[in-house]
């Protein structure tokens, strides 16, 4: 029983392939001028186009089987693989999570994870993780503390107590200017 691959190839590439297959002899022929078909170089010319024809639908047959020999070496070839990246799976790890983190972080390595390796790199996760929170968490506070200040300014303002200006400027421009840093405190993004 063919393949299914060699079923749908020859469907597809071959059927109904034979000039015989989709158009006779009176056919051909009357596709000739009334004075030209009885000439027997339209039978002869018949005969070479199905015999080219033939050629060529033989080709394809061949070209069908190289493509099935093909396919069932790369069926080889994938099962081997994917056998050896089974047998090198650790018991407990995400087989999919450590093909993807091979694949983003690999640095060189050529042989799979081990318990010790996996522990190894997880441990250089964390400690980068808990850098880039710290980070987060003072950038955070800071901007925090530029809202609140902020706030606090205007807060007097709203309640009628003004302090002095630190220029000795007009309160108005102050309140301007205070409003404006609060605004770039609210719509700086965090880095």
């Amino acid at each position: 029983m063919p393949s299914y691959e060699a079923r749908l190839l020859s469907d597809f590439l071959i059927a109904p392939a034979s000039l015989r297959d989709f158009m006779t002899l009176r056919q051909f022929t009357d596709i000739f001028p009334k004075g030209l078909r009885s000439n027997p170089a339209v039978k002869q010319l018949y005969h070479e186009l199905y015999t080219l024809r033939e050629k060529d639908v033989e080709l394809v047959r061949q070209d069908i089987a190289e493509e099935i020999k093909r396919s069932k070496q790369l069926k080889r070839e994938y099962a081997h693989e994917r056998r050896q990246i089974d047998d090198a799976n650790v018991p407990g790890i995400n087989p999919v999570a450590l093909r993807m983190e091979q694949e983003l972080f690999n640095d060189g390595r050529k042989k799979p994870h081990t318990l010790q390796t996996v522990h190894a790199s997880i441990e250089e996760a964390c400690e980068s993780l808990e850098s880039q929170i710290a980070e987060l968490e003072e950038e955070s506070r800071s901007a925090l503390a530029e809202v609140d200040e902020a706030v606090g300014a205007l807060s007097d303002l709203r309640h009628g107590r003004f302090a002095q200006t630190a220029s000795g400027g007009n309160i108005g421009e102050e309140v301007l200017a205070t409003l404006k840093r609060l605004e770039q405190a609210c719509t700086i993004p965090a880095g």
